[in-house]
């Protein structure tokens, strides 16, 4: 089967896969360099649901859902 997986290569060569795959053993894979620079810095996405997400960083939060926690 053919994927095709949206990466970023640095100015290094260095290949940065932007989700993650699960591969059984070795591939060949092609390389297509595009000619427009990426939208966002691969790591940058873990940001854009911070500000959507930052209402569950309280305290009463926290309380709510401890008994989810490993004891400590």
């Amino acid at each position: 089967m053919i994927r095709t997986l949206e990466a970023v290569i640095d100015a290094h060569g260095q290949v940065q896969l932007l989700e993650p795959i699960n591969l059984e053993g070795e591939h060949r894979a092609l390389v297509t360099i595009l000619e427009e620079e990426p939208a966002m810095h691969p790591h940058e996405t873990a940001f854009l649901s911070e500000a959507a997400l930052s209402d569950w960083n309280r305290p009463e939060e926290d309380e709510a859902w401890s008994h989810l926690q490993p004891a400590r």
